[in-house]
């Protein structure tokens, strides 16, 4: 060929040659379309796959590890969880409010695609800070619109996520969307065609040319908005999904389906790709048979539209018009497109004349790339930050109502009273506190699900900062009454080809992996999203996401953060030690984003986590919080604000007060109970060898006080912290509080 048009559909001169021995012959325009989709970042996982090695992915409780559309884990009683996460970062930056809205409706369905009901979603969404920029704001109204509006019109309540703003952000921000679904052991689906002659069929929505190219495209470097880019927006339409969800899961009650996977990435090719491969088939489409909404359609942008709310059914032969009368009831077509063959090929026709076939195992054989990675030159210098590097403030009343309005830590009730988080009437737990809490209907039992992130942690040092994150998110789910069982991740990073890029996305994922092996958390699925940079703004931070879910065994373990009762004494779980390294009391009070992440010992973090657990199931606590962002002063604050209580709060420590006040050092939590059970708290934490330390009491009179050496460091009512806490987001978004 005189113009090289692979390389302008993203494939390398490398990957094309490759293709062509796979092949034994040049590919014609709509193959070389196909190994384009197929053979990107987004969907062959061309860099990260080989990293996968490191994670473990089977337990006790994993009934489907990494694969399939979403893993899956038991929760007992023959009932099973499906939960994934997946990213929309791309889509999100060019067309805010369809790249969220839709990000939500792809991740429900990799859900219903499981067989499950889709019980709840989450969010972890990162920007730059506004400032005076009124695209940045503009950027976050439109992201959070788009996640209300179809979430809320779809019927799955958004009940938690988490909001961070970086600087490192401001070009690529990042939007991942989470979901969770519900359904007894038997009601599994699986991606997988199998039985020759069986039909491939379509169901749902009509298939145009929104989203063509979107996994190619989230696989390059975020440039300048051009139309190019802008044609790989997807438009989503929510009451169709809603009827979609209703009419597969009456399908999945009958014995008519053998397969079933949704249509995200790449559209058919990948859905029916990945079945086939699965099953070790062939499968042959006719594109002409697709239901389009569009006329003039080539082959190739019909076999990778990303159009929404569309399924693939493998059905069993002979079942098509009992399939078809169902979704008709429902006013959705579902329309044979092709069949099962036994061939390994996959042969692509229009009008029943073939035009494009290769083997399905080359189209699920991306070429995989182990780079050398080398360490990113800022730790050098961030690490030999010391804390006399910075002044302690005079003012520490200030300090903390500084924090407490800060972005990252500030009330996101703005966001999320645009989310309907009750809908489905299971939210135990709302948003806004350290996990949400979803019961089981007809059980004493529930689940806990969060997401947690931390970017600047993982610029800062990324293994410690990946490890940090993972038990971030274990420690909000055991402070409310959950036992961790398993994790999905989204990695979110630069461009890997930078060999600093490169060296954070293997150590974040080593750090991840080690993480969840000492809590013996699996990963069961997830997502990885790279090149998320721009000419301008570089590479964002290396940003791991989890997504965790654990199990209420009893809805009486159910607990929250707010205090309960004046007179209740308050303890803090773990040793305080003087590191001030990668706070958010460094970067807020006095803007600078390094030192080294707070140690971590991941034996004593099982261990106290496990302490936690324990004791809130023998009923011993009547509040609990894990100390993270900003630290033991910001920990206390907010559990007097979400009460309407006061604390009187002493210490013994030979610490710098900014140390002991807005230090972030890990494996701490803070607790209320009673005196009686305060006691037997500290007797118990004395046995395992863990550190307990009764601080102070609840009190009645809407202070904070906290002390230490004898000499007060902070004294503040509760009103001007609410005041702080409730509006600085809206001080942000420059709206009315």
């Amino acid at each position: 060929m005189a113009e090289k048009l692979w390389i302008k559909a993203g494939l390398t001169d490398s990957e094309y040659e490759l293709l062509t021995k796979h092949m034994e012959r040049e590919p014609n325009t709509v193959e070389l379309a196909l190994y384009a989709q197929m053979w990107s970042e987004h969907c062959g996982y061309t860099h990260t796959r080989p990293l996968f090695k490191h994670f473990l992915t089977t337990g006790p409780r994993i009934v489907q590890g990494p694969g399939e559309n979403a893993g899956i884990v038991d929760i007992d009683d023959d009932e099973v969880l499906t939960f994934k996460l997946e990213s929309h970062n791309h889509p999100s930056a060019i067309a805010p409010f369809q790249g969220a809205a839709t990000g939500v409706g792809g991740i429900v369905r990799d859900i219903l695609a499981m067989g499950a009901y889709p019980i709840a979603s989450l969010n972890s969404l990162h920007f730059g800070y506004p400032g005076d920029a009124g695209h940045t704001r503009w950027l976050i109204s439109e992201v959070v619109h788009g996640i209300g509006e179809y979430g809320n019109c779809l019927g799955v309540p958004t009940v938690g996520g988490e909001l961070r703003f970086a600087d490192a952000y401001k070009g690529n921000p990042l939007v991942n969307a989470m979901c969770v679904g519900y359904m007894k052991k038997s009601e599994i689906k699986k991606a997988i065609a199998t039985g020759v002659g069986n039909s491939l069929m379509i169901v749902g929505n009509l298939t145009g040319r929104d989203g063509m190219g979107g996994a190619s495209f989230a696989s390059k470097d975020l440039d300048e908005e051009n139309e190019e880019d802008r044609g790989a927006i997807q438009v989503g339409d929510p009451f169709m999904e809603k009827l979609l969800i209703e009419a597969c899961l009456e399908v999945f009650e009958e014995d008519y389906v053998v397969g079933v996977q949704d249509m995200g990435a790449a559209g058919i090719l990948s859905s029916s790709v990945e079945t086939a491969s699965k099953a070790g088939n062939g499968v042959e489409i006719d594109v002409a048979l697709v239901p389009k909404r569009e006329e003039a359609m080539r082959p190739e942008e019909v076999m990778i539209s990303e159009s929404q709310e569309r399924m693939l059914l493998i059905v069993r032969k002979g079942m098509e018009d009992k399939v078809n009368k169902i979704f008709h009831k429902w006013d959705l077509h579902a329309v044979v497109i092709g069949h099962v063959t036994d061939d390994g090929i996959y042969r692509v026709l229009e009008n029943g004349k073939t035009v494009g076939e290769v083997p399905v195992w080359s189209l699920m054989d991306a070429p995989t790339y182990v780079l050398e990675g080398k360490e990113p030159a800022h730790l050098e210098q961030t690490r030999r930050f010391m804390n006399d590097d910075v002044a302690v403030p005079e003012d520490l009343n200030q300090v903390l109502l500084q924090l407490l309005g800060a972005p990252d830590i500030c009330s996101k009730e703005w966001v999320y009273r645009q989310y309907d988080h009750r809908v489905q009437m299971n939210t135990v737990v709302k948003p806004g506190s350290d996990a949400a809490i979803l019961r089981i209907k007809d059980r004493d039992k529930a689940v806990g699900v969060t997401m947690d992130s931390n970017g600047r942690y993982c610029y800062l040092n990324p293994k410690r900062g990946a490890q940090s994150v993972v038990y971030e998110s274990a420690r909000n789910q055991v402070v409310s009454g959950a036992e961790p069982i398993a994790i999905t991740d989204g990695l979110n990073f630069g461009n890997p080809e930078n060999p600093e890029v490169y060296y954070q996305l293997e150590q974040s994922i080593i750090g991840l992996s080690e993480a969840c092996r000492a809590l013996d958390t699996p990963v069961i699925g997830g997502n990885a999203s790279l090149y998320n940079q721009t000419p301008e703004f570089g590479a964002i931070y290396p940003t791991p996401i989890i997504g965790m879910v654990g199990l209420v065994k009893s809805l009486s373990h159910v607990t929250t953060m707010d205090f309960k009762n004046t007179g209740d004494f308050i303890l803090v779980i773990g040793e305080t030690k003087e590191e001030l390294g990668a706070s958010e009391y460094l970067d807020q009070i006095h803007g600078l984003i390094t030192g080294d992440v707070p140690e971590l010992d991941l034996d004593l973090e099982q261990k106290t986590q496990q302490f936690i657990l324990d004791i809130i199931r023998q009923g011993l606590v009547q509040s609990a919080h894990d100390i993270s962002d900003g630290g033991m002063a910001i920990a206390i604050a907010e559990s007097c604000i979400t009460s309407e209580l006061g604390a009187e709060v002493s210490f013994d420590l030979n610490l710098r007060p900014d140390a002991l006040l807005f230090g972030e050092s890990q494996t701490r939590f803070m607790l209320s109970a009673s005196g009686e059970s305060a006691d037997k708290i500290i007797e118990i934490a004395a046995k395992q060898g863990i550190e307990a330390a009764n601080i102070g009491r609840v009190t009645a009179h809407k202070r904070l006080s906290i002390n230490n050496l004898e000499k007060n460091l902070i004294n503040i009512t509760i009103e001007d912290c609410a005041q702080a806490f409730n509006t600085g987001f809206d001080k942000m978004m420059k709206t009315d509080a």
